[in-house]
């Protein structure tokens, strides 16, 4: 199960591409809002949620936690205690946590960041405490998938699709997608 964390002021593009690159992989993902089932993204986008903070369970049936960035929905994510929660059981279980743009800025203010390498959005990159950041555009380190922002969030779907299936499932899906430049990694 892969949850997606969606609050007030989140960047669309880094919540609905690894919503849909996911679940075309036939992965079980469910959105979360934060607050409400009724989600405003930071581009006016609304979005319903396929339930609300309160209504989520935290159990051995988690894969995945992603974090999508933009303002104010990073902060809107790190102010929620259900959020924190989350993320905690996912470090104390060994659980993957994937965050894009402002985003790792969450993981670095906890110090979870530390001794990894990570990416994020430029100008958060002192956020990132503890990390060692590095110039790519997706970053995997241990349980912590980052990466910088918007315009790399197919990138990074493709890369969480990885991660959760093969890398054979990950080329079937960018051939669906037509994705032909990233094929030549």
């Amino acid at each position: 199960m892969v949850y997606v964390f969606l609050a007030n002021g989140f960047e669309e593009m880094e919540a609905v591409v690894p919503i849909d690159c996911l679940r075309r992989c036939e992965l079980d993902v469910v959105t979360v809002g934060v607050g409400d089932n009724i989600i405003r993204g930071s581009h006016g986008i609304t979005v319903v949620t396929d339930i609300t903070d309160s209504e989520l369970e935290l159990s051995d049936n988690i894969d995945m936690i992603i974090l999508p960035g933009g303002m104010p929905g990073t902060l809107n994510l790190e102010k929620s205690d259900k959020v924190q929660e989350a993320i905690d059981y996912c470090v104390k279980n060994n659980k993957y946590i994937a965050a894009i743009c402002a985003a790792p800025s969450i993981l670095g203010h906890k110090g979870l960041l530390n001794g990894e390498e990570a990416v994020c959005y430029y100008g958060f990159e002192g956020q990132l405490t503890g990390a060692k950041v590095i110039g790519d555009s997706v970053c995997v380190s241990n349980k912590f998938i980052t990466a910088r922002g918007a315009g790399v969030a197919l990138e990074f779907s493709l890369k969480l699709a990885e991660i959760l299936t093969s890398r054979e499932e990950r080329e079937t899906l960018e051939s669906s997608l037509a994705c032909y430049k990233l094929k030549n990694e």
